[in-house]
């Protein structure tokens, strides 16, 4: 196929509106124009049939897919991960870690670095991120307790040493010893530094965001809120997320994590500038499977598959999301948010939030072409990356 293609007949997702009679010209895997229909010679042309052209999505915190964990000591993880989530629009990935002994971690970071320099596979990914060890013991979730433990300077600054810039995002918790001094640190070296797996008050909230806290991680899983000590009601992170307008929030959107009301509630109170939508996907999304487990294969914790969600064995906590990104996206729709807005919160906001260097997210002149074409069930019909197409619904 040619290097120049023109994708026509599409309704064109831009993050202020949607518009219809264009045509997206793309060269070298890059958007050259947006032009008026009209007859265009010398590209191959791809006909959107009438759906919509939005960009490639970005999924910022998923764990696996494919039967595969980034976090599997093995070749082909990353490989059949990016394999399983493709096909449903994504475009750009941000690996992400579970609570781990040193070692694992130092081999994940390694390993990261080793896949983004090697072949193709390394053009999908667009920063790692380190979900703990640094966590809270009570809001442990899905995490391995024995894993978790206080900020250590001397590990996070070794990780950060090596990682050689790979790093993007780093969860831990904020009323653990040691956050502020480690905000500071990731902030000096352009990591967005996340809340996540916590039990902190409102007031440690606030005092993190000062610190350089400036996202939380999956909005109400693993996050606490309104809790009595004494008979005496004490806010927590949910509340202090509500009350700074300048904090970023991420959820899950996959109609389980959230009912459609706390959805409609977050969007209506944070608006769609400062809400990201992520899949939080352990290995299991894209299999049809009954049973998996999170992890690496030689640190598994068990799981079961049902209602559409990975849950714990005692089935009392949810285990992970089985999420792909056009699921997100098709439950924003179903909660009243506009297809715009809904790829934005897939595609602009996570490049801003996550402070993704790449020129991805937008269908603008001189962006990469990382796009994704799909219908009004957000069913994925085609997907380009770098202006080549990458995955095609079979007739």
């Amino acid at each position: 196929m040619s290097n120049k293609i023109a994708i026509k007949n599409v309704k064109t997702v831009f993050p202020d509106g949607v518009k219809e009679n264009l045509t997206v010209l793309c060269e070298d895997g890059v958007i050259t124009d947006i032009l008026p229909c009209g007859q265009i010679d010398g590209y191959t042309v791809i006909d959107g049939e009438g759906n919509y052209l939005s960009p490639g999505f970005i999924d910022a915190h998923l764990h696996g897919g494919g039967g595969s964990d980034f976090m599997d000591e093995e070749d082909d993880a990353y490989k059949n991960i990016i394999g399983a989530h493709l096909v449903h629009g994504t475009t750009s990935f941000m690996p992400t870690t579970l609570a781990s002994d040193t070692d694992s971690l130092i081999n994940a970071v390694k390993r990261y670095e080793k896949i983004k320099t090697e072949g193709d596979v390394g053009d999908y990914l667009v920063g790692l991120h380190l979900e703990g060890p640094y966590l809270s013991p009570y809001s442990a979730g899905a995490q391995k307790p024995e894993h978790i433990r206080d900020y250590d300077k001397n590990e996070y600054e070794k990780v950060i040493e090596i990682a050689n810039g790979n790093v993007g995002r780093w969860s831990g918790a904020p009323e653990v010893k040691g956050a502020g001094e480690f905000a500071k640190y990731m902030a000096k070296h352009g990591v967005t530094v996340s809340i996540a797996h916590t039990d902190a008050t409102f007031e440690q909230t606030v005092k993190a965001f000062e610190d350089g806290f400036k996202h939380i991680t999956h909005f109400y899983s693993c996050t606490s809120s309104v809790k009595r000590e004494k008979g005496f009601r004490i806010a927590g992170v949910i509340e202090a997320g509500y009350f700074l307008d300048d904090m970023n929030v991420e959820i899950i959107a996959d109609g389980c994590h959230l009912p459609q009301s706390l959805l409609k509630l977050i969007v209506k109170v944070k608006g769609t500038d400062r809400v990201m939508l992520v899949t939080d996907a352990m290995r299991a999304a894209g299999q049809d499977v009954k049973e998996s487990y999170l992890g690496a294969k030689t640190d598994p914790m068990p799981v079961v598959i049902e209602d559409g969600v990975a849950k714990l064995l005692s089935r009392e906590a949810f285990g992970g999301s089985i999420a792909t990104a056009d699921r997100l996206v098709r439950t924003m729709l179903g909660v009243g948010v506009s297809v715009s807005d809904a790829v934005k919160m897939m595609t602009v906001n996570p490049v801003k939030m996550m402070n993704i260097k790449e020129k991805i997210g937008k269908i603008e002149k001189g962006y990469i072409a990382d796009l994704c074409i799909f219908d009004e069930n957000v069913n994925v019909k085609k997907v380009i990356k770098r202006g080549k197409i990458v995955f095609s619904e079979e007739k």
